[in-house]
């Protein structure tokens, strides 16, 4: 499999990259951030706004029709907002708009499934009291798959509480859907973890078709909590 490491990419391809959402600057970086994020491992805050409408209603690719390197900016963003969204919804009781992040119907079943469950778990044990209050994320590994056409990005969250935080590394596999950037694939590997618990532990992200596996789909029970 051809695989290009956007860490050999950054400086040349990136370099004349532009923000592709205004409304959604607090999240999107310079092309500069993004490569020390890489690079070093420095974090960046992304505060969690009181009010989200702000949030774009969709990721825009620089190419209608097709995935580019350039592309990953936007994409990162948009992995930071939907861990915010996410994040706010298990702790907060915030909604979560899966048509802004999502174009498969069973993964968007799964991550409400997951919300649901994870915001029961938590208000059944009295802990929604302490509210998340914003998220510190770095990028701790980028790939750009030309020929299964995705682009890879793990990153470490650490999301801040009230009182006190914790830490948990999220995968995502990102493609272009008819022009919009979109998650096809979005798995969380923390100490028991949903992802770890339902769907199993340490499993190698890299399959962008792997919801639209019926039988693979059927065995994981969707409705499962």
């Amino acid at each position: 499999m051809k695989q290009v490491y956007l860490l050999f990419f950054l400086l040349i391809v990136l370099s004349a990259c532009t923000n592709v959402n205004e409304d959604n600057e607090e999240l999107i970086r310079s092309v500069t951030d993004v490569q020390q994020d890489v690079i070093h491992s420095e974090n960046l805050t992304t505060t969690i706004p009181e009010n989200t409408s702000n949030t774009p209603s969709a990721f825009i690719a620089l190419d209608q029709s097709i995935l580019s390197v350039r592309d990953f900016e936007s994409a990162y963003a948009m992995c930071v907002s939907a861990l915010t969204a996410y994040y706010k919804a298990v702790w907060n009781g915030s909604d979560f708009d899966v048509n802004t992040y999502f174009d498969n119907d069973n993964l968007k079943q799964y991550m409400q499934t997951k919300i649901a469950s994870q915001h029961e778990l938590f208000l059944k044990n009295n802990l929604m009291d302490n509210t998340v209050t914003g998220l510190k994320t770095s990028v701790e590994k980028t790939e750009f798959h030309v020929e299964d056409d995705f682009l890879y990005l793990k990153i470490d969250a650490e999301v801040m509480k009230d009182v006190g935080s914790f830490a948990e590394p999220t995968e995502f596999l990102i493609q272009n859907s008819r022009g919009n950037l979109v998650i096809v694939d979005w798995y969380t590997s923390g100490k028991d973890s949903y992802d770890s618990v339902v769907r199993g532990e340490d499993l190698v992200i890299d399959n962008p078709e792997i919801w639209n596996e019926g039988e693979w789909v059927e065995d994981l029970e969707l409705t499962k909590k």
